[in-house]
């Protein structure tokens, strides 16, 4: 199949005091296009470290991720940005939605970033996701899993090519977290897109077409 994106030899390390903390430790890794993956460890086992590195949010001591052909960390930081925001969609525990904007303007965001009109698009993400009638609520006004809805929304505002999730049940209960994956497992095989998601859940990461498992910032499965 054809690669998506590309790890070689990633490296890292956090330096706390005088301790230093070696969080990857030369892993390698390719992803298929419209793969779902999950990766799954023990808490502080690499994987979000991992993942945000694979998204060009975290850059590595060493090694290279390739996305599409392009060197993430050999172009310059707007030329990565701008990448992430156009071909890469998000989707982290915390939903880090904008208080002051209502849902739609939420799901607008980052269309508006990208200077593209947006309007009709974020309307129907929204009826998508199973919440037309909730379009001009603030989040305040919403419950964790309707936040999460417009989450999910605005990290498809763009059409990503991939997108990423990072622990998206974590702040939920078991039922509105399974309804969750329910959906997001749904709207990427929906749209062929490839996806790359952490989580501790076995069952959950079973789901998957693989499943990785980080230890000590090896992939040892």
């Amino acid at each position: 199949m054809t690669p998506h994106l590309i790890a070689r030899n990633l490296r890292q390390t956090y330096h706390l005091g005088v301790t230093s903390l070696e969080v990857l430790r030369g892993i390698d890794l390719t992803v298929a296009k419209g793969e779902i993956l999950f990766l799954r460890g023990a808490s502080g086992a690499g994987k979000s470290t991992l993942l945000y590195t694979l998204a060009g949010l975290e850059r590595p001591l060493q090694g290279e991720v390739e996305f599409e052909q392009q060197n993430l960390f050999a172009m310059k930081s707007n030329q990565l940005a701008l990448l992430r925001n156009r071909s890469m969609g998000f989707v982290f525990q915390s939903y880090f939605l904008l208080p002051e904007l209502t849902a739609l303007e939420n799901v607008k965001f980052p269309a508006m970033l990208a200077q593209r009109k947006s309007e009709d698009k974020a309307r129907a993400l929204l009826a998508r996701v199973g919440l037309e009638k909730r379009m001009d609520h603030l989040p305040s006004q919403l419950s964790g899993g309707e936040q999460q809805r417009v989450a999910i929304a605005r990290a498809l505002i763009n059409d990503p090519t991939i997108l990423f999730a990072d622990e998206p049940t974590g702040n939920l209960d078991a039922t509105t977290g399974a309804s969750i994956i329910d959906l997001l497992l749904e709207l990427t095989s929906q749209d062929r897109r490839t996806f790359v998601a952490v989580t501790h859940d076995p069952q959950l990461a079973a789901r998957g077409d693989r499943e990785l498992i980080i230890q000590d910032g090896y992939i040892s499965k």
